[in-house]
């Protein structure tokens, strides 16, 4: 039997973490959802997960600067950082390529979360 693979969710937003764990749980994934930047890193760390999606608009610390923070860590678990937001298409490349995430995802197109996911997730 094939283990499950494991998605960290961080996010500001309560009913986005919601809705993200129930479109993407199921019998192969596991969805791990974390409010807001507080404390992000040390349960980045307990879970381990295979893939990371991470809100850029956060208060306080942005996900932009989360990912600054996390990304020597994700890179000894080879997770990869993909940034989840409605900001513009074109602001996410430019958060991508500056802070050296693997890719985005636009909230709101379900379509395209579960390719990327299922893709980022055949890769790992």
């Amino acid at each position: 039997m094939q283990r499950k693979q494991t998605i960290m969710v961080i996010d500001d937003d309560d009913i986005h973490l919601y809705t993200t764990r129930e479109l993407l749980c199921s019998d192969r994934i596991e969805v791990i959802t974390h409010q807001g930047s507080f404390g992000a890193t040390n349960r980045l760390k307990d879970v381990r997960p295979d893939l990371l999606l991470l809100d850029v608009n956060m208060p306080a610390l942005s996900g932009a600067n989360l990912a600054d923070i996390i990304k020597p860590i994700c890179g000894e678990m080879h997770t990869p950082i993909l940034f989840y937001s409605s900001n513009d298409e074109e602001t996410l490349q430019e958060l991508v390529a500056a802070r050296g995430a693997q890719g985005y995802i636009c909230k709101g197109d379900i379509t395209a979360l579960r390719a990327k996911v299922n893709e980022y997730l055949a890769s790992s």
